[in-house]
């Protein structure tokens, strides 16, 4: 009886300390409950409207949607491995440098996000056009004779991907970098490892989170893209959302353009687990 007396305050303290969090987070919760599951619930019924599969069973064996959800895929990974060649170096440079040259470093990287993507998208099209300032520039230096084809095809969707969800890359290997144990680092140098052995053995593994984290956020990210394929591709580049949109605005056939969304979430839903896999295996090697 003694026992039960004293159990019954600590159940009622741990009831009272998880109260304040659910009733903080039941905001936060029920906006996230309408504004995306309802829609998603709303979609996943009319892809099957009639009770058939016909609109999966036709996203899934057409030809045509086949290839552009295996390209839209492959130009995920794509973009995906741009942003981490590019982004582990940054990543590195500000997690190494002095807080002014991070400081600085953040600014840049940041600066895009103070301007629409359409802005953007509009501003690379001007840079990348058959007349446009990098053509201009390299045939004005001699570099090239004849203006190279950047616009309206895959290099252009590549690079305005690229710049889009670069900072996508860089935040999330940052943020494992800063927690690495310099004392490691340290150590593996006084007992005679090279720079490079170091860094291959040692640096790498420990950010290897970091990485798969940047990986799973930049290529679920590109694979939902539309504004950046739709303008750089000009039409030669099909990605899965420009098709999604194309069935809602010219055919008005919301059955096979939710079924195409319910694919693109589902292969979304496959690369997040494949590489939460890979994460957790990675921290229990670590």
């Amino acid at each position: 009886m003694a026992s039960a007396r004293i159990a019954a305050p600590r159940r009622r303290r741990r009831r009272s300390e998880h109260a304040g969090p659910l009733a903080f987070a039941s905001l936060p919760l029920a906006f996230l409950f309408l504004l995306f599951l309802v829609p998603v619930a709303r979609l996943m019924l009319l892809s099957v409207e009639g009770g058939t599969f016909a609109n999966y069973e036709r996203a899934l064996t057409d030809g045509l949607y086949v290839r552009v959800l295996l390209g839209t895929l492959q130009i995920g990974l794509y973009v995906s491995v741009i942003c981490l060649v590019l982004g582990y170096p940054v990543a590195h440079f500000l997690a190494s440098a002095s807080r002014r040259w991070a400081t600085i470093g953040f600014v840049f990287l940041l600066l895009p996000f103070w301007t629409s993507l359409l802005v953007r998208t509009y501003a690379w099209m001007v840079l990348l056009g058959r007349n446009g300032v990098v053509n201009r520039f390299l045939l004005e230096s001699g570099a090239i004779r004849e203006p190279l084809p950047l616009l309206y095809n895959m290099t252009g969707v590549l690079i305005g991907m690229v710049h889009v969800l670069l900072p996508f890359m860089v935040f999330p290997i940052y943020s494992i970098m800063r927690r690495v144990d310099r004392g490691l680092l340290l150590a593996a140098e006084g007992l005679g490892a090279t720079p490079w052995k170091i860094f291959a053995r040692i640096y790498v593994p420990l950010t290897l989170p970091g990485v798969l984290a940047g990986m799973t956020l930049v290529f679920i990210l590109s694979i939902g893209f539309y504004i950046t394929p739709a303008l750089l591709g000009g039409g030669r580049v099909l990605m899965i959302a420009v098709l999604i949109e194309k069935q809602v605005r010219e055919f008005l056939d919301w059955g096979f353009a939710s079924a195409l969304s319910m694919v693109l979430l589902g292969a979304a839903l496959l690369v997040y687990a494949a590489f939460r896999r890979l994460l957790r295996s990675d921290l229990q090697w670590s």
